[in-house]
């Protein structure tokens, strides 16, 4: 039986999510973990979803409600958000994923048992069978990580004092943020492991990955030159 005296505070970032919120926001609600807050960044939406948002925030005491007036983009959202955590644990969630039911306990536990400093999971494709990552999932990591970015960061759990060791998400990062962030963490030796149960739903249709390629080459490409954008 896993104590759930780990407090963890969940991130998601929304722009223009009305369609998905509900859903990625309900998925986190039903964990089976229930020792979480839940922070959401209106990122400067046009549609309905500052309304969406702000009824789960004064309906549910820990969920709490920050806006960008204006489009800022996943890294200074992100990196808002951390500042205002309470947890000793983040999680990601993107507005248009979500996570299976027993992600956070397995999270937590596996963490603990092994003394890690991360944690990830596998995903499922929506609307597939297709897990990701792939056949690289079981090749090292160590290596992996100078050309491609093995991990799936909406899957990710890390404890905040190492977030806050790393400095966060690089704010010359725009996009890749993801690749910067797993690339330093796997350069400075910090402990991890990836589960290999999918626990996390992705939404391809709306990945900025497969909407931004040419935005993401360029930063990606800059990751794993360790050239500045």
């Amino acid at each position: 039986m896993i104590k759930e005296s780990e407090k963890i505070s969940v991130l998601i970032s929304v722009f223009n999510g009305e369609k998905t919120i509900n859903k990625s926001i309900e998925s986190i609600l039903d964990q089976t973990y229930n020792n979480f807050e839940i922070l959401l960044m209106n990122d400067g939406s046009t549609d309905n979803t500052e309304n969406i948002l702000k009824e789960y925030a004064d309906k549910f005491s820990h969920i709490s409600y920050f806006e960008n007036k204006k489009n800022m983009g996943l890294t200074f959202s992100l990196n808002f958000l951390i500042k205002k955590s309470n947890g000793t644990y983040l999680a990601r969630q993107d507005a248009d994923d979500i996570s299976y039911r027993n992600r956070f306990k397995m999270q937590i536990s596996t963490i603990l048992k092994n003394n890690l400093d991360f944690c990830t999971s596998r995903a499922l494709i929506k609307g597939t069978n297709k897990k990701i990552p792939g056949f690289s999932y079981f090749l090292p990591y160590q290596y992996l990580i100078k050309y491609k970015n093995p991990f799936i960061h909406g899957s990710l759990m890390i404890k905040k004092e190492v977030m806050n060791e790393i400095g966060s998400y690089n704010t010359k990062f725009k996009y890749a943020q993801d690749y910067k962030l797993f690339f330093d963490l796997i350069k400075k030796n910090y402990n991890f492991k990836t589960i290999n149960e999918p626990l996390y739903e992705l939404n391809m249709s709306n990945n900025i990955s497969t909407n931004k390629k040419i935005e993401q080459k360029y930063f990606a490409d800059c990751v794993r030159n360790g050239s500045v954008p």
